[in-house]
């Protein structure tokens, strides 16, 4: 499986937000988004993601599941947890399980370490507890592709350590991650795509 950006480019609110992208990815590996605030590696997952439009060249998928697009096989983890407060942990993740076409899985919140508090609402999660439940869809519904926001963000140390071994194990399987962030992921062995930067 190969993922191909060619000539990429990007504009929002009619700014031209990046251009001239290219960079190919295959599975196994990862893809790591540099660059200052405003450079666009949001927009550049989000559009890989097929949430926002594509201003110019095209991102193909090569050697994935021919009856589905793109985005369908690829997860997104943004900056927003989509965290249902009302909710209970486990009744968060089987309702995201049920949206996105996958079978319940146990291990996913054991997984992240949240199986312990499964019944409590979802109200009372910290900010880091709300990205790990967001991750445990990751590992609920298998998809070949991540597409991953500031992964770390809330997360404390013992959290990256999971979340860096998840990474592992994904990419394992033949799985492709790409991350936008302003810091280390836990990603070994990473490509590098700097956005904002003169060539």
């Amino acid at each position: 499986m190969q993922i191909c950006a060619s000539d990429l480019g990007c504009v929002r609110s009619g700014r031209e937000v990046f251009a001239h992208v290219n960079f190919s990815i295959e599975s196994g590996d990862a893809l790591v988004v540099l660059g200052r605030n405003g450079s666009g590696k949001s927009s550049l997952l989000r559009m890989i993601a097929g949430l926002i439009r594509i201003a110019a060249g095209k991102v193909t998928l090569e050697g994935g599941d021919s009856e589905l697009t793109l985005p369908e096989q690829a997860h997104y983890l943004g900056h927003l947890d989509p965290v249902k407060p009302s909710l209970t942990v486990g009744e968060n993740l089987a309702f995201w399980t049920r949206y996105l076409g996958g079978a319940p899985d146990s291990r996913a919140l054991a997984t992240v370490g949240l199986d312990a508090i499964a019944d409590l609402p979802a109200a009372y999660l910290s900010a880091g507890q709300r990205r790990r439940l967001s991750i445990a869809r990751l590992i609920a519904v298998p998809r070949p592709v991540w597409l991953l926001d500031e992964p770390t963000s809330a997360l404390d140390v013992p959290a990256q350590v999971r979340l860096t071994e998840i990474m592992r194990q994904h990419r394992a399987g033949g799985g492709i991650v790409l991350a936008a962030t302003h810091g280390p992921v836990g990603l070994e062995a990473a490509k590098e795509l700097r956005l904002g930067e003169a060539a």
